[in-house]
């Protein structure tokens, strides 16, 4: 069984030490810190630290202001309340006038079980994606989150970077080389591509391992980076088996899947499946786990869905 590792933790752990490495860097949160983690700056360096209460919009403002006075602010909040609450701040200040902020939504996707659909987030890949100039970045595990987080300090302009809320199994080794844009091949297969992205990567390597048993070999990749995509390496990577299925836990509206279909929209002879939320909101449970399942977000889906293309009845 994979090891499992807290995101949060890791990155607020993270943040400590590149606020320790750059002064320059400065941590935002709108009333939510302990959630976010980014708590342990507050605790570490509080002169680093900038609390703007339950006042979303304000934040985002604020952080282009910092962003045009030099410093690399780290905006944090959930998901859902930083893209839906800030979002006319995050399109005119920040994606419009290309500023450096950094915008960390955390307890994203289902991943804040217990609150339901107003505090789950299924439609905010969509939304950033669709700003101009917006970097998007969901890693798959705490080892991921650190070396984006990292990257995103040294890369000039806006990025959003969606986080989950609690452990996650650990799919990369610590020594992980990420770049922005890079897609990861973890495991390599002849008869069908999966693409996926955030805690649906682990799910996908879990489905690829039980179907080697059937004969049936999965290719997986990371995606990590939704946008700028490497649609060149997503197009070779389809092209080998012809057969694709797309995961992510997010609506198929817009997200990976819409992405992963636009850079395939020439290529003739390549079929498509899309596992991810289906036009509707979220809904409380008492484990993520149980969420998932209710979604269909699970590696027997995805193991489900691969027999099927193979047998062409998807």
């Amino acid at each position: 069984m994979a090891r499992m590792q807290n995101v949060r933790d890791t990155y607020g752990q993270t943040l400590i030490e590149l606020v320790e490495e750059n002064k320059n860097c400065v941590v935002l949160d709108a009333d939510l810190s302990m959630g976010t983690r980014s708590a342990m700056v507050k605790k570490a360096h509080p002169e680093n630290f900038f609390e703007m209460g339950i006042a979303e919009q304000n934040m985002v403002a604020a952080s282009v202001g910092l962003a045009l006075t030099g410093k690399i602010p780290f905006v944090n909040t959930f998901a859902n309340f930083l893209v839906g609450r800030a979002y006319d701040q995050i399109r005119v200040g920040v994606a419009l006038s290309r500023a450096n902020v950094k915008l960390i939504g955390s307890s994203a996707g289902f991943s804040n079980y217990p609150d339901g659909g107003t505090h789950q987030s299924v439609e905010d890949i969509t939304l950033m994606r669709a700003l101009p100039g917006m970097t998007v970045i969901v890693p798959s595990d705490a080892v991921e989150t650190a070396k984006a987080v990292r990257c995103a300090a040294q890369y000039e302009g806006p990025v959003y970077i969606r986080l989950p809320r609690d452990e996650v199994p650990v799919v990369f080794p610590e020594d992980l080389d990420f770049e922005i844009g890079k897609v990861n091949v973890l495991r390599d297969g002849r008869d069908v591509t999966v693409f996926a992205c955030g805690i649906m990567v682990s799910r996908a390597l879990e489905a690829a391992g039980s179907l080697a048993g059937e004969g049936i070999s999965l290719t997986v990749a990371n995606i990590s980076t939704i946008k700028p995509l490497d649609e060149q390496a997503v197009r070779n990577l389809a092209a080998r088996t012809g057969k694709v299925i797309t995961v992510e836990e997010h609506s198929i509206i817009g997200g990976l899947g819409g992405a992963i279909c636009e850079a395939l929209k020439n290529m003739s002879g390549v079929v498509v499946e899309s596992i991810g939320v289906k036009d509707v909101f979220g809904q409380s449970a008492c484990s993520y786990d149980e969420l998932l399942r209710a979604f269909n977000l699970t590696a027997e889906n995805i193991a489900d869905s691969a027999r099927k293309i193979m047998r062409g009845t998807h």
